[in-house]
């Protein structure tokens, strides 16, 4: 059951992730699923560049090591995407790129506030 809850777990900080990566193509003309997502790339900026753990680091580390299995250490992003998708690169690169996608997402919605702004002026 530890193990599932892990795995659920895991999937749950996937999805998080490709929801702060992507989630501004989703938002269109709509505020309150707009006003999620900016509360959401906030958060991944804070917790790459914070000194804390995830919580859902915490919570799959927890339910790993309930199951029996050895929790890996340090960040999500690090352990299995730096593996995964970017092996060889140095870590600070990783997070570097994480926290530049989230600004780029902030930017699509500084641009469309700028465009609102601009249209409203006319």
């Amino acid at each position: 059951m530890n193990q599932a809850l892990a795995d659920l777990t895991l999937l749950a900080h996937l999805a998080f992730m490709v929801w702060v990566m992507f989630g501004a193509l989703l938002t269109r003309a709509r505020a309150w699923f707009a006003a999620l997502h900016i509360v959401s790339v906030v958060y991944g900026i804070v917790a790459e560049l914070g000194p804390w753990p995830c919580p859902l680091t915490l919570a799959e580390n927890f339910f790993e090591t309930r199951a029996g299995l050895l929790p890996y250490q340090g960040p999500f992003v690090l352990h299995y995407l730096d593996a995964i998708v970017y092996p060889n690169l140095p870590p600070t690169l990783v997070v570097t790129s994480g926290v530049l996608v989230c600004f780029i997402n902030l930017s699509v919605y500084g641009f469309r506030v700028y465009r609102y702004v601009a249209k409203r002026k006319v």
